[in-house]
Formats: C-alpha cells, sequence, structure tokens
C-alpha cells in the first residue's frame, strides 16, 4: 500500500507542465525570495559558497554555486579514484552475470541504465558505487579519474525521486530516469560515470567538451539534488576499506584505487 500511495503521489505531481514551471521559477527573480529559507531549510554551508548568500540572484545560481578555491582537495595517488560529487555513499556492490545491481534492496538492469547490452558486458562482476546528492550538497560534478573519453550520451525522459524513498518505492529511478552518461578509458580499462536526473528537474548540464579529462576536473553539473552511479569493470577497481555505506564524502576524496593493468579473464 504505502509504495501505490507513494507512485501515485510522485504520478500526480510529475507532470512535464510542473517540471517546466518550477525549472521556470527557479531560473526568475522572483525565486530570489525563497533563497534565504531554501538555505535555513536544507542547512546549506555558506562558509565554503564561492559568493555570499545575498549575492545570488536566483535559485537556478544557488544550485549550480561554485566552492571557496582549495576547500575540495583532489587525492594525488596517481592510481586513487575520488567521489566525483560531495554526496552520500548509498551503496556500493558487485554486478551480478545477469547485468544488474542491487540498491537498497531492489534489482536494477544496467542494461536498461546504460541503454546499450554491448556495453553492459563490460561490466558484468564489476564494482558499483551509488553517490546521492542531496538539495544542500554542491551540485558540480568532477571527474573520479584521469582518462580518454570515449563516449557521452543521455537516455530517460521523466524523473523521480532518488532519495532513500525513491530508491526503495519508486519505478526503477537509477534505470529509468533521464541520465546523462559518460564513459571513461584508462590503461584498456572502462569506467562509467551515470548521472541520473532528480524529480521534476531534469537538467544535467556538461561543461567539459576535451577527449580527455583529469582528475578531479569538472565536467558537468546538476541543476537540483540528484544521484552519480559509478561503474568499473571486473578487477579494474579496489574499493577503499573505510568506505562502508551509508557514508557522507566529499568531491575529491579518494574512493580506492584502479588496477595497473586488468586481470587476465
Amino acid at each position: 500500500m504505502v509504495k501505490w500511495l507513494y507512485r501515485l503521489f510522485i504520478e500526480l505531481t510529475n507532470h512535464p507542465l510542473t517540471s517546466k514551471w518550477l525549472a521556470s521559477f527557479t531560473r526568475s527573480k522572483w525565486s530570489r525570495w525563497v533563497i534565504p529559507s531554501y538555505a535555513k531549510v536544507y542547512k546549506v554551508n555558506e562558509e565554503e559558497m564561492e559568493k555570499k548568500l545575498h549575492e545570488y540572484e536566483t535559485l537556478q545560481q544557488l544550485f549550480v554555486r561554485s566552492l571557496k578555491k582549495g576547500l575540495r582537495p583532489i587525492d594525488e595517488h596517481p592510481d586513487s579514484v575520488v567521489s566525483p560529487v560531495d554526496a552520500v555513499i548509498e551503496d556500493v556492490g558487485i554486478i551480478t552475470d545477469k547485468k544488474e545491481i542491487i540498491v537498497k534492496g531492489k534489482t536494477y538492469s544496467i542494461r536498461e541504465m546504460l541503454g546499450d547490452d554491448r556495453i553492459a558486458e563490460k561490466y558484468l562482476h564489476g564494482t558499483f558505487i551509488i553517490l546521492y546528492l542531496s538539495p544542500s550538497h554542491y551540485h558540480r560534478i568532477h571527474s573520479p579519474i584521469c582518462g580518454e573519453v570515449v563516449k557521452q550520451w543521455e537516455l530517460g525522459g521523466k524523473s523521480y525521486p532518488v532519495n532513500r524513498l525513491g530508491l526503495k518505492y519508486g519505478k526503477d529511478p537509477l534505470s529509468k530516469n533521464y541520465r546523462r552518461i559518460t564513459e571513461l578509458c584508462t590503461n584498456g580499462m572502462h569506467t562509467a560515470i551515470v548521472k541520473v536526473g532528480a524529480m521534476f528537474v531534469n537538467s544535467i548540464e556538461l561543461t567539459h567538451e576535451q577527449d580527455y579529462v583529469n582528475k578531479g576536473e569538472e565536467i558537468g553539473y546538476f541543476s537540483f539534488g540528484s544521484t552519480v552511479v559509478l561503474l568499473f569493470e571486473k578487477d579494474a577497481f579496489t574499493l577503499d576499506e573505510q568506505i562502508i555505506p551509508p557514508l557522507e564524502v566529499k568531491m575529491g576524496q579518494r574512493l580506492g584505487f584502479l588496477a595497473q593493468k586488468k586481470k587476465s579473464q
């Protein structure tokens, strides 16, 4: 019953007109008047912001704010994988031989998530990491590794909540929501960065257009709280022992290490 009521409410509110209105409001001058209450309700860390709160002219500007220089040092180990965002690590696990991941007891298809069975095949028995950004978090997305940009593509239409209730009761938000995917290659090993849109607001903007990206370099931003899913090939990634979900992490913080060379299959 709880699942049915939750989905009914989301369907009634997640209408294209609602999404369009909300996106328009966050970019309007009128949204400036709700910034103080928004910052208070969501406990936005004003000390970290590049500007003072009153300098943001719209909610959109606050959502995509930059931070003061030097606040997010990037782990310097050459083989480290860092968090691409400020977030809570909600789950970590192994991709099954059915090309599925299990998050909060719910099964998601990475074939559906990536929209390509051939690409999904590469990640069988590899590692996945789910990073959830709340409305209070810094919303800019950075690269977790250095690598060649192999492919970028987008999928999906509507977006459902990606918070804990959404992951538990929603209609497979990680594999059905609007999403933009970047696949990187390092030493012959692939990593997929799946940027998942949040409820109502589907805006995921890319800010990096080169064919190669450095670890910690900005690659895009969310216009609202959302989720990033990292996918690694089998034997290509080792998780740091200190990463035990749920865990709050900062962009640039080490999550683990890439293998220097993937083991033979």
